[in-house]
C-alpha cells in the first residue's frame, strides 16, 4: 500500500470505446490493495475516471459503460448544420456547430452520473477540456459532473462545443490526449498514464469518418510528442500502461468491453512488479 510519501495517480487518456482498458486497470490495483489518490481523465477517459473516482466496482463499471457509448449515441444528425455549411449567412454558421445531435449522449450521462458533482467523487477527480476560443487546456475540478463530461468529449465538428462556467469547451485531446501534466502538477510522484493511439478510418466515405481520420492524426502526434516530453522531464515515476489489442478495435465496438478489459488488466499486470517496488 503507498505511503504517504507516494501519491499515486491515474491518468487515463482518450481513445473512445478502448478507454475501457481503465477498468482492467483498476481491477489490477485493487486486488493488490494500492491506493489510488487521483484519477485524471481526457475525452473518453474522462467516462471511466469519473467512474473509477466515484467508487464504482469494475464489475459496475463495466456494466455502466456498455450503455453509455454505443453507435446510437451518434446516429441522428443534426439536420441544421447541412444548411449552416451551404447557407451559413442564412441560418448562421457559428461557434456552436455540430452534425450530431447531442440529445441521447446528454439522456445517456444523466442516466449514469445523475445530478452528481465533480467533487462528490471519492477520489480527486480532474477533467480535462479545451478552451474554443484560446486552445488551452481547462482541467475542469468543481461543478456538474454530465457537463464537464459533455465539454471533454466534444468532437470537433461532430458535437457541439459545450459551455461550462463561461467558457465554450471542446474535446480535451485537443490540447493533451494523455494529461499527466495534470497529476504532475497536482503533486503526484507514481503516475498510472495509460494512452490510447486512435484509430485510422480504413475508408474516408462520409464526414464523419473524415473528421475521425484528422482527429486521429493530430491526436496521435500529440499523444506521442507529449509524451516523450514527460519522459525526458521525468518529473516523479511516469509508468506507461499500454494494452495491445489483438483484434481491431473501432470507435463503437461496444461488444468488445469485455476483451478491452481483459487487456487493460494484462498491461497493468505487466508493471505490477515495478509499481510495487516503487511503493515498497
Amino acid at each position: 500500500m503507498a505511503d504517504s510519501q507516494k501519491r499515486v495517480a491515474l491518468v487515463i487518456g482518450s481513445g473512445s470505446v478502448k478507454c475501457a482498458a481503465a477498468i482492467g486497470m483498476h481491477k489490477a490495483l485493487l486486488r493488490e490493495k494500492i491506493e489510488v489518490e487521483m484519477v485524471v481523465g481526457c475525452s473518453g477517459g474522462a467516462l471511466y475516471a469519473a467512474l473509477i473516482a466515484l467508487g464504482h466496482s469494475p464489475e459496475q463499471a463495466q456494466e455502466m459503460s456498455m450503455r453509455l457509448w454505443t453507435r446510437e449515441v451518434t446516429a441522428k444528425h443534426n439536420r441544421r448544420s447541412l444548411w449552416q455549411i451551404l447557407l451559413p449567412n442564412v441560418f448562421g454558421f457559428d461557434e456552436h456547430f455540430g452534425t450530431v445531435d447531442d440529445t441521447l449522449v446528454m439522456e445517456r450521462f444523466r442516466a449514469a452520473y445523475g445530478e452528481k458533482k465533480i467533487e462528490d467523487a471519492k477520489i480527486p477527480l480532474y477533467l480535462t477540456a479545451t478552451d474554443f476560443e484560446h486552445g488551452g487546456q481547462v482541467v475542469l475540478t468543481q461543478g456538474k459532473l454530465v457537463d464537464a463530461l459533455r465539454a471533454s468529449i466534444a468532437i470537433p465538428y461532430i458535437f457541439k462545443a459545450h459551455r461550462v462556467d463561461g467558457k465554450l469547451l471542446v474535446d480535451g485531446y485537443l490540447s493533451d490526449p494523455m494529461p499527466v501534466g495534470v497529476a504532475i502538477k497536482e503533486g503526484a510522484n507514481v503516475i498510472l498514464a495509460m494512452g490510447f493511439e486512435s484509430p485510422f478510418q480504413g475508408k474516408l466515405n462520409s464526414l464523419m469518418r473524415y473528421t475521425f481520420q484528422v482527429s486521429s492524426i493530430m491526436s496521435n502526434n500529440l499523444l506521442k510528442s507529449n509524451y516523450a516530453f514527460h519522459a525526458m522531464a521525468h518529473h516523479g515515476e511516469v509508468i506507461p500502461i499500454l494494452p495491445q489489442f489483438n483484434q481491431h478495435i473501432g470507435l463503437f465496438d461496444t461488444a468488445k468491453i469485455p476483451y478491452i478489459i481483459e487487456e487493460g488488466e494484462r498491461a497493468t499486470n505487466e508493471q505490477m512488479p515495478y509499481l510495487k517496488k516503487l511503493l515498497a
